[in-house]
């Protein structure tokens, strides 16, 4: 047996062994129930806004729709033109009872604009208890039941939300939508089942007030690409409970072609390896599908591993997906996203520099990032 062989071998086992985690993690996830709301805590929710969305006024309304007796809504813009004020504004006419204010916000004064609006509006907030949500996400009537329930452990300090995503109409992003209601999900659960929650995920976070207080608020967390990783992160480290919210959200990525998608998730890619090096290591193993294809082709002998890597694969997806998220799962697409996640993992070893917002930034290997003609100008000697 050659050494090649012998590790592609070796690296679909750790796939199937990763796979069948992910269906225990499932399990244990789903067994977990909040305890029944016994008083409902006022809520903020911070809503930071940059144009026109697809469904942005859907996406909205379903806030000012919760089924909860107190929460106000606060709103984030840079400028005071942004089209999305139009859509919060018939929204706040629709809803003249739930409390809501915009902030207008300028021009951010480091490199995370979205950290300033969330830090300018918590400062504007009337609630210890914040909901934190982006502008693509859609939500039940329940979800503030939800995180309240959830926050009546006087230890837990942030919770994350899940997401099932909702593709727009192109292939490419469809097939995100099928890495994220896989793959992502399921590193996650396992993470979750192994070592605790230490992370938060972008799309929706509440967080206690006082907690982000306790971690510098974010002030600490404004240079960060990765701020929600960085969120979860400081607060487990200084002993604040962190958990994995029983509430799955929606998250609408909307329409892209290959460039667009393929710019987001090297933005992606390399910004998780510089927040979670060993984490992002441990990512190949939710790609088995090219490396049971690499372990066919190397030595065909060893078929039975690479058809077992494979169907738990399978196996594993649709728990994520049907059971975990309840989001529908196109089987055709899966091996498709393998390999095209799997190059995307590899080239996320290469590149320091991305595009966000239509502005290209500089990371360096801490994580934190600056726009890229400062970045060179003055701390170029610090990036990799």
């Amino acid at each position: 047996m050659t050494i090649v062989v012998l590790v592609l071998v070796a690296l679909n086992l750790g796939t199937i062994i990763f796979s069948f985690l992910a269906i225990l993690a499932a399990k244990r996830y789903r067994a977990a129930v909040p305890a029944p709301l016994k008083s409902a805590e006022p809520i903020s929710i911070l809503k930071p806004l940059a144009g026109l969305d697809d469904s942005l006024e859907s996406n909205l309304r379903t806030f000012f729709e919760q089924d909860y007796p107190d929460f106000e809504i606060l709103f984030a813009v840079r400028e005071a033109h942004d089209p999305a004020l139009a859509v919060v504004k018939k929204l706040q006419a629709e809803h003249p009872r739930i409390r809501s204010q915009v902030l207008v916000t300028g021009e951010p004064p480091y490199p995370n604009a979205k950290v300033f609006s969330l830090d300018l509006m918590l400062s504007k907030a009337a609630n210890d208890l914040v909901v934190m949500s982006d502008s693509d996400i859609r939500v039940t009537p329940t979800l503030l039941r939800t995180v309240a329930a959830e926050f009546q452990d006087p230890s837990l300090g942030v919770a994350t939300c899940p997401y099932r995503a909702v593709p727009g109409a192109s292939i490419w992003s469809r097939l995100e939508a099928t890495g994220m209601n896989t793959d992502f999900i399921a590193g996650m659960l396992v993470a979750r089942m192994l070592e605790g929650v230490k992370f938060a995920v972008g799309p929706t976070i509440a967080a206690r007030r006082h907690v982000l207080q306790a971690i510098g608020g974010f002030d600490r967390l404004k240079d960060y690409l990765a701020e929600d990783f960085m969120m979860g992160k400081l607060a487990a480290e200084a002993g604040h409970g962190v958990i994995l919210s029983s509430y799955v959200i929606e998250h609408h990525i909307g329409n892209s072609n290959f460039r667009q998608n393929l710019t987001h998730r090297l933005r992606w890619v390399r910004s998780t390896r510089r927040s979670r090096p060993a984490g992002y290591i441990g990512q190949l193993f939710t790609m088995p599908l090219p490396i049971a294809v690499a372990l066919l082709i190397a030595n065909h002998h060893w078929w039975p591993v690479s058809a077992l890597a494979i169907v738990i694969r399978f196996v594993a997806a649709s728990i994520m997906s049907r059971r975990v998220l309840r989001r529908r799962l196109n089987w055709l697409l899966l091996p498709c996203e393998d390999f095209f996640a799997f190059f995307c993992w590899i080239a996320g070893f290469w590149g320091k520099t991305i595009h966000w917002r239509g502005r290209d930034y500089l990371l360096f290997k801490d994580g934190t990032f600056k726009p890229l003609a400062t970045a060179v100008s003055t701390t170029a000697p610090q990036a990799r």
